[in-house]
């Protein structure tokens, strides 16, 4: 008899598990590093990037009542030392701001306060931010030619900048997490 009533029990305990897991999963997707390259050029070494990821409901929504998003990308050069810890050659962060002027109907996306571009919709925007022009990270010379280094790249939502009517939402909220694992890669100086 407690056989019967525990598999009475337990099969449907179990279907329900199974249809919220896929749900549970998709909601935190965060943000791909799809590409991830250090290119040598005449002003430095450029950082080639491309990241894939969607803003939830609640940001575009509170996107939509003038509240901007700061998106913001750390990298990181360092080179092993046998004899004591790894030497830090370039720890450089980029932010990215994006904006929704209600009266204008416009998106506007801001690059370390510097470079401002406007856009109509919001799919035009996130392609700027997903597909970033080629950053130079460090001048030409600051890096050893010919020495190998570990490159650590991230890029997520910036809590820190986010409003404080919204931080402790953000800090709370699994639909405001928005960021990258740490992609680590080698990089030869050229």
């Amino acid at each position: 008899m407690t056989s019967r009533f525990f598999r009475l029990l337990i099969g449907p305990l179990l279907l329900i598990l199974a249809c919220l897991l896929p749900q549970t999963a998709g909601a935190a997707d965060g943000v791909e590093i799809r590409r991830a390259l250090v290119e040598a050029s005449d002003e430095g070494y450029r950082l080639n990037a491309k990241y894939s990821f969607e803003l939830t409901h609640d940001m575009e929504d509170t996107l939509q009542y003038g509240v901007t998003l700061y998106f913001t990308t750390e990298i990181e050069f360092t080179r092993p030392r046998w004899y004591w810890f790894d030497e830090k050659a370039i720890v450089k962060r980029q932010t990215i701001s994006l904006y929704y002027n209600v009266l204008t109907r416009q998106y506007h996306v801001t690059i370390d306060g510097n470079v401002r571009q406007t856009f109509s919709t919001l799919d035009d925007a996130l392609f700027l931010i997903r597909s970033p022009n080629r950053w130079v990270v460090a001048p030409r010379g600051a890096l050893e030619v010919g020495k190998t280094y570990n490159v650590k790249l991230s890029m997520g939502l910036d809590p820190n900048y986010v409003s404080k009517p919204l931080k402790v939402t953000a800090l709370n909220s699994a639909e405001w997490r928005l960021a990258s694992d740490k992609k680590i890669f080698q990089y030869k100086a050229e």
